[in-house]
């Protein structure tokens, strides 16, 4: 029986429960026999080198690598794949720059083929294995609570999209070329529902001014520390918990949301209750 995974309340309690038993929750799902099969066909499978031809026609293979590199539900795109794939190897090519999408980069730039051969060492099959499981984890986690999978996400990719020297203005349109990590913000920002169709320079404009009033930044550079990611996460529960009791409760009653019993994040009473289920897992 596969290893489902506990998230046992919505919002910030359930987000720090998830934080302190995201490790041992992981470790329990890993050894399901499907994620360890599947991991153990990619392994093998990668243990050759493989033409991209070949690479295309396994579709459990490219399901597992497009899996691993948080690209689940691409796997039907096997002409975008390839083009992807042709265009990595050209050192003319703009193609994965005007992309802009960091999951296409890290998988092309995993798999880089040589003369239409995919062929990787060792410890690279290792790595993509490993980034297989958690990803998949994080897929059944996202079955739970979508919301949940929404911040691991976020934390997982707002580091990169912020690497390299990035400027404002390519870490907000980086932003919004990732569709999750722009939904989760517009819910933490508390941005327009119907900001999405309006000019996508007025869109990014408002993603960094409102990043840098909310977290009290200069430069956008700085929202990938751990505490700002941190901070973030939680005020998209805290947002998010609001809207939708917004429509039951009192005014008086969605503020208590945030106040939380005294919590500088809000999460109040829930942090012992939190304590008390980590200790079953």
């Amino acid at each position: 029986m596969a290893f489902q995974p506990v998230v046992p309340m919505s919002g910030i309690g359930g987000w720090k429960f998830l934080q302190a038993t995201y490790d041992k929750q992981l470790q329990s799902y890993t050894k399901s026999p499907q994620v360890r099969n599947d991991r153990d066909y990619l392994i093998e499978k990668f243990a050759q080198p493989i033409s991209v031809e070949d690479f295309l026609k396994d579709t459990r293979l490219v399901r597992a690598t497009m899996t691993a590199f948080d690209l689940s539900g691409e796997e039907w795109k096997k002409g975008f794949i390839k083009k992807v794939l042709e265009e990595v190897g050209n050192p003319d090519s703009t193609f994965l720059q005007r992309l802009n999408n960091s999951k296409y980069t890290a998988f092309a730039k995993a798999l880089t083929p040589v003369n239409g051969k995919i062929d990787l060492s060792e410890e690279k099959i290792a790595a993509i294995a490993v980034s297989f499981e958690r990803s998949s984890f994080e897929l059944a986690i996202g079955n739970v609570d979508d919301s949940m999978r929404l911040s691991l996400n976020y934390n997982d990719e707002i580091g990169v999209m912020t690497a390299n020297g990035a400027s404002d203005d390519t870490i907000a349109y980086r932003i919004l070329g990732d569709v999750p990590v722009y939904t989760m913000l517009k819910t933490a920002l508390n941005l327009p529902s119907d900001t999405s169709k309006l000019p996508v320079e007025r869109q990014a404009e408002m993603i960094k001014s409102s990043l840098k009033k909310v977290l009290g930044v200069s430069k956008l550079s700085e929202i990938s520390s751990p505490e700002l990611i941190d901070k973030m996460v939680v005020r998209y529960h805290a947002m998010k918990s609001i809207t939708e009791s917004s429509a039951s409760s009192s005014p008086a009653a969605a503020a208590l949301i945030l106040l939380g019993g005294g919590s500088s994040y809000g999460y109040g009473s829930n942090a012992s209750q939190n304590l008390f289920l980590s200790s079953f897992l």
